[in-house]
C-alpha cells in the first residue's frame, strides 16, 4: 500500500486556503480524491516523453493488456521540445488539462535542451503548474542482481517547486546572471510533515534532512530549522540532519546508514542520482510525485536515453514499477502485486538489459514479464 500512504502524506501534509508561490498562483485544491473512473476504468493520462519513453511506456501498454488492467489511457505525446519543431505551450496546456481531468499520470522523461535559453524545463513548470510538490524516489537493492553495495533501503524525498530548480533567473546585464533560489517556511513545512508522514506509515524508523544551512544560512537555514520544528512532533522516529556535500560521501561509502531522507529541489535530484547509481543505475528506479489533488508517476532518474532511443536496448524496468506504484494508488492492488513480483522475478531469473551487464532486449524483457505473470 506505499502508494496511497504517499497520497495521504501529501494531503496531511498540505494547509489548506494557502497560495501557491509558483507562476499560476493559483490555491490549493481540495482534500478530495476523485480519479475519473467510466465504464468500471480509470482514464490515466500517458505522457511517453523523448528519447526510451515510448518504448518503455509500449512494456507497460502491453502488461496492462495482459493482465486486463483496468486503466484507459489518454495520451498526450510530448515530443519534439529538444528539436523547437513544436509549441512547448500548446503540449504544455494539453498535458495539464488531462492530468486536472484525470487527476493521475504516468510519464517517462522529458528532455530539457540545455543550449535554448528562455526554455523552461516542461517538467518543473508542470510540478509548479499542478503543485505536485513531493518528489518520491525509492533507492532499493533488488534481490538477484548483485551491486557493490547492499541491503540499500532508503527512500529520497525531495521539495518539487521552489529551491534553485525553479527556473528562476535573469540576466541583470550582460555577463551578469542572477538565479533565484526561493525558500518558505510554508513549503519546507509542507515537505517535511509529507516526509515523515510516510515514514509513519511505512514503518520508518529516521529521517534525515539533507541541507546547506552552514553557507546558506538564511535559505537552508529556514528549511532545516522548519523541519526540526516539525519533528517535534514525531518523537517516535530518529531524526538528524546533513550538509549536503557529507550526505553525497556518506551515501556511496555508507549508504545503508540512511532511511527517509528530505531535502530542497536541487540536492534531491543530484542525490537521486547518486542513489540509483549504487543499486543498478537509472533503469530500474521508480518514482512520483505527489500533490493534494494530482499523482504523476515516473522513474526516479530523470534520464531520457537519447543515445540508445530506437535501439531496443531499453530497461522498462523503471517504467513498470513506477506503473506498479499508481496501479497502488488507484487501489489495484493486486495487479499491482502480479506485475512487481514478475518484474522482480525475471531480474532474480538473471534477465538482463544491456544497462544491467547482460544482453536482453526491450521486447524480450517485456515478453518474459508476461511469461512470469502467467505462471503467477
Amino acid at each position: 500500500m506505499l502508494s496511497r500512504s504517499l497520497f495521504n502524506a501529501a494531503k496531511t501534509a498540505a494547509p489548506r486556503n494557502v497560495v501557491r508561490q509558483t507562476r499560476s498562483m493559483a490555491t490549493v485544491e481540495s482534500d478530495i480524491f476523485k480519479p475519473t473512473k467510466f465504464g468500471g476504468k480509470y482514464t490515466v493520462t500517458l505522457i511517453p516523453g523523448d528519447g526510451i519513453g515510448a518504448e518503455v511506456s509500449e512494456s507497460v501498454k502491453t502488461i496492462f493488456k495482459q493482465d486486463n488492467v483496468p486503466v484507459q489511457w489518454e495520451q498526450i505525446d510530448v515530443t519534439g521540445l529538444q528539436s523547437g519543431t513544436v509549441d512547448p505551450e500548446v503540449l504544455f496546456r494539453e498535458s495539464v488539462n488531462s492530468l486536472k481531468r484525470n487527476k493521475v499520470g504516468l510519464k517517462g522523461i522529458l528532455y530539457t535542451p540545455v543550449e535554448r535559453s528562455g526554455h523552461q524545463s516542461f517538467n518543473v513548470a508542470l510540478r509548479q503548474e499542478l503543485d505536485i510538490y513531493a518528489s518520491v524516489v525509492m533507492i532499493k537493492n533488488m534481490p538477484g542482481y548483485t551491486t557493490r553495495h547492499s541491503n540499500v533501503d532508503m527512500c529520497i524525498i525531495r521539495e518539487n517547486t521552489e529551491g534553485e530548480y525553479s527556473g528562476l533567473e535573469h540576466q541583470s546585464v550582460p555577463g551578469v546572471v542572477e538565479s533565484l533560489k526561493i525558500v518558505t517556511k510554508m513549503k519546507s513545512e509542507r515537505i517535511s510533515k509529507f516526509a515523515f508522514s510516510f515514514a509513519t506509515a511505512n514503518n520508518r524508523k529516521k529521517v534525515t534532512c539533507i541541507h546547506k544551512a552552514n553557507i546558506m544560512k538564511l535559505a537552508d537555514g529556514l528549511f532545516r530549522r522548519t523541519f526540526h520544528e516539525v519533528a517535534a512532533q514525531y518523537p517516535q522516529l530518529e531524526v538528524n540532519d546533513m550538509i549536503v556535500d557529507n550526505a553525497s560521501m556518506q551515501a556511496v561509502s555508507r549508504p545503508q546508514q540512511f532511511d527517509v531522507l528530505v531535502m530542497p529541489n536541487l540536492y534531491g535530484s543530484i542525490l537521486s542520482n547518486i542513489g540509483a547509481a549504487l543499486v543498478g543505475g537509472p533503469g530500474i528506479i521508480p518514482g512520483a510525485n505527489m500533490g493534494r489533488e494530482h499523482a504523476v508517476f515516473e522513474p526516479g532518474c530523470r534520464h531520457v536515453g537519447l543515445d540508445i532511443q530506437g535501439r531496443d536496448q531499453a530497461n522498462p524496468t523503471a517504467m513498470i514499477l513506477s506503473a506498479t506504484m499508481m496501479l497502488r494508488h488507484l487501489g489495484l492492488d493486486d495487479h499491482a502485486t502480479r506485475i512487481s513480483k514478475a518484474v522482480y522475478g525475471v531480474i532474480e531469473d538473471g534477465v538482463r538489459t544491456k544497462d544491467m551487464g547482460g544482453n536482453t532486449t526491450t521486447h524480450e524483457f517485456t515478453n518474459a514479464v508476461l511469461h512470469k505473470m502467467e505462471k503467477l
